[in-house]
């Protein structure tokens, strides 16, 4: 057992400073998960030089261990190492909140609009860029994921337990790492960094010994938990005492709160559950709003979880209950957020003392591998969902046993859809545009179509 680090609780680099620089960050964090990483190495490692490439990099590693959006508990892991608690809970709210508030104008010109020629026009254009977004994800984790053959295994086997067999989201994910710890067992390279993790990249200003450590105790646990599972659910109980338990709102603050301990694998995976479930099973939105919503989320800084606020918001504004709509609205998209956000902070400040005892453990290395493998399995699944209800306007259910396809009705295509999702695809795929960009190129598309078509 290796000597436990001292602990450490003074600043790395001065409070003040670090707010700026998070809020900074904020406002850059276009572009999904992979852009939102790629900013605060940026910022944090290449150019600021506050925190190494190793130490950066493990904590992002442990960080996509979580569920949830792995960007947004990265700058909560790193503002606790540069700050302490204060630290990583500026960093984490600054990260969320340009997003929230934008998401939120966005929300209700959505439903103030929805129905016009414009507005339709509009996600007409977004909903084909969408799907080439997903589509790019697709190729981008998988060239990085399935360096193996039996890792591509996993990830087409993730795919077909999704789509074909429903298999439950969390189960698939579950399964992925207990596949990938066996899969470490006998094939060792699987249990190591790979070779880009390996690169120290510029030597850090701030040096490992100056971060900030906090010994794990079973008396800070305790604490930590208690506070923290009483500021997650005290608003879900006050929805509840205020308006009843058949409230939409509740049924909204329990299912996300039980969406952030089960959704593994980054953004597009965790949509792929809550797709299926805010359509599915709860009504709150129709197939193709998801596929909206989405788009908006990916014009707004942020985690593109944020999506949950949309449903959260839309679904409320539909189901008020004793509520104006409109205030209903606005508190489901805010609780909806603030159970979905409130579990990263707890899962870093519980878990980083021990997480930095855990530095180079190759099982959960292992793990991790088999969990991002199925993720690109996760996320073609999104994918196809997306494709099936924007290019076509009607799909209908083949079952056969325990298998259950939706399957579209080849005469109901859309071709203006087709067309441009060829287009999307082409500018990312082949010409390298930026998802902002393709979006907002489809988007122009799309609003022209509303007046010519």
């Amino acid at each position: 057992m290796p000597t436990p680090p001292p602990m450490r609780t003074g600043d790395a680099v001065p409070l003040g400073e670090a707010t700026r620089a998070w809020f900074l960050i904020s406002l850059q964090t276009f572009g999904g998960p992979a852009g939102q990483i790629s900013v605060m190495q940026h910022e944090l490692v290449d150019r600021r030089r506050w925190i190494g490439q190793r130490r950066f990099l493990h904590a992002l590693n442990y960080c996509m261990l979580l569920p949830g959006p792995e960007a947004q508990q990265l700058a909560i892991y790193t503002g606790w190492l540069l700050n302490g608690t204060r630290g990583g809970l500026i960093a984490g709210t600054l990260f969320v909140l340009p997003g929230m508030l934008a998401l939120l104008a966005l929300t209700a010109l959505y439903l103030a609009a929805g129905s016009t020629n414009v507005v339709s026009g509009l996600f007409a254009g977004l909903a084909p860029a969408v799907i080439a977004i997903v589509v790019q994800a697709v190729q981008r984790v998988g060239r990085r994921a399935l360096t193996h053959p039996g890792l591509v295994v996993l990830a087409v086997a993730s795919f077909v337990a999704l789509t074909a067999f429903g298999v439950p989201f969390p189960v698939v994910v579950l399964g992925a790492g207990f596949l990938g710890w066996l899969l470490g067992r006998w094939f060792p390279s699987l249990r190591r960094l790979g070779p880009e993790q390996d690169d120290e990249g510029p030597p850090p200003l701030v040096s490992d010994d100056a971060l900030h450590v906090d010994l794990p105790s079973a008396g800070r646990t305790a604490r930590i938990v208690a506070l923290g599972l009483v500021v997650w659910f005290t608003p879900v109980v006050l929805a509840g005492a205020l308006l009843g338990r058949d409230s939409v709102l509740v049924d909204q603050g329990l299912f996300f709160s039980g969406a952030a301990v089960v959704t593994f694998g980054g953004a597009y995976a965790v949509l792929a559950y809550v797709a299926q479930q805010a359509v599915e099973v709860y009504g709150w939105l129709a197939p193709g709003e998801m596929v909206r919503g989405l788009a908006l989320a990916e014009t707004t800084p942020g985690p593109l979880i944020m999506v949950v606020q949309f449903v959260g918001g839309v679904g409320a504004y539909r189901d008020p209950g004793p509520l104006d709509p409109w205030v209903a609205m606005l508190v489901g998209s805010l609780l909806v957020t603030w159970v979905t956000f409130v579990p990263c902070f707890l899962f870093i400040l519980l878990g980083a003392p021990y997480v930095e005892r855990l530095r180079r453990n190759q099982q959960l290395t292992a793990a991790l591998t088999g969990i991002t493998a199925a993720v690109v399995g996760v996320i073609a699944s999104l994918a196809v969902y997306f494709a099936l209800h924007t290019l076509f306007d009607a799909t209908r259910i083949v079952g056969w046993g325990p298998l259950r396809l939706e399957l579209p009705v080849l005469a109901s295509w859309d071709p203006f859809a087709f067309a441009l999702t060829g287009v999307a695809l082409l500018l990312l795929l082949r010409l390298g545009w930026s998802p902002l960009r393709t979006l907002g190129l489809c988007a122009v598309v799309g609003l022209a179509s509303a007046f010519v078509l």
